[in-house]
């Protein structure tokens, strides 16, 4: 990554006319992922966040199930400013079960889907048609107490998450209007962008034949532990001017921590990935380089990444993921990692 670039530094998204923060905010950690957090630290996060001229803020309807709306809408409103870029995410809707009025069955359990600690009474449906994404749009627009968010990202269309029934969902976003609503809310100016929020770069692939994606987040899917998609799906990022966000850097934590019992993509991590993570981190120590400062910046090694968004519990948290973002990285430990076949030269 170039020195240049630190934190704070703007980036183009795309042809939106929007710049982001070199680093943004993911907010899923605000919704209770993995473990509780209090109300008075998550709002200690965001501010830190704002202290530290980040300006990319990033949430989603299915963390803790409204919550982190709710969170990151008012730390933003308090500032008294909109020099910031916000984006939200449509595909899942809110409800609960009341009288006269039964929920459908529930979805088969996403593996991508650790449950919120701390999460808002209400249960997920899945809905990328277009009455389903205009639904996701105004109910966002009122939980956050923002008009008119920058960006949409389409969360979690793929067969990752769907399995046997991605192609129900798929239609529901193509021949259901789902990317055309999308399309007609940016056309009148309610939204500057859209694309996918999603955990597989095959689903960013296949949506450029079907819309004209201004922007896409793509989590742990381009990581130290992970780089399938720098050979064909990066370049068609670049080709395609798209800006990709990419998310989900520590894949879970294991890159980020010493745990006995480490997590990878919301699983335990298994035996190989743990082994390569003891590569990294033995590589990283010998250049006294923290492994998640590098695992934080490779992404933005390449061309085609626009900014790396990362979540944080605590302001402390935050400031150690600023910190890392911003150190200086010798170029012979990523000469180094290239040599022993760890990333790609």
């Amino acid at each position: 990554m170039s020195k240049t670039i630190k934190a704070s530094t703007p980036r183009p998204v795309g042809k939106t006319g929007l710049e982001v923060t070199a680093l943004g905010i993911g907010s899923a950690p605000l919704g209770g992922l993995y473990a509780p957090v209090t109300t008075a630290d998550a709002v200690d996060m965001l501010q830190a966040a704002w202290a530290a001229g980040i300006r990319y803020f990033d949430t989603a309807p299915m963390y803790g199930n409204g919550r982190s709306e709710h969170l990151v809408g008012q730390v933003l409103r308090e500032t008294g400013e909109k020099s910031f870029v916000l984006s939200t995410k449509v595909g899942r809707l809110m409800t609960t079960e009341r009288a006269g009025r039964k929920l459908p069955p529930a979805p088969p359990k996403n593996p991508l889907d650790p449950g919120w600690w701390n999460g808002l009474p209400f249960r997920e449906v899945f809905d990328y048609s277009y009455d389903g994404v205009m639904r996701s749009f105004d109910d966002s627009q009122q939980r956050l107490g923002f008009s008119n968010p920058d960006i949409l990202y389409v969360h979690d269309i793929g067969r990752v998450t769907h399995a046997d029934l991605h192609d129900h969902h798929w239609t529901a976003l193509t021949k259901g209007g789902g990317f055309k609503a999308l399309t007609e809310l940016r056309a009148a100016g309610d939204i500057k962008g859209f694309g996918l929020g999603v955990n597989e770069w095959q689903a960013i692939r296949d949506a450029l034949d079907e819309a004209d994606l201004d922007c896409s987040m793509l989590a742990g899917r381009y990581t130290l532990l992970d780089q399938d998609a720098e050979r064909d799906f990066l370049p068609l990022v670049q080709k395609r001017g798209m800006a990709l966000v990419v998310a989900g850097v520590y894949n879970s934590g294991i890159l980020a921590s010493t745990s006995a019992k480490p997590k990878f993509n919301y699983a335990d991590a298994p035996v190989e990935i743990i082994e390569k993570a003891d590569r990294l981190r033995t590589i990283c120590n010998r250049f006294e380089v923290p492994l998640p400062a590098a695992a934080i910046q490779f992404p933005m090694r390449h061309p085609a990444t626009t900014c790396v968004v990362i979540g944080a519990k605590t302001a402390a948290q935050l400031n150690g993921n600023v910190a890392w973002f911003n150190q200086d990285i010798p170029e012979e430990l990523w000469t180094t990692l290239e040599t022993e076949g760890l990333i790609g030269a």
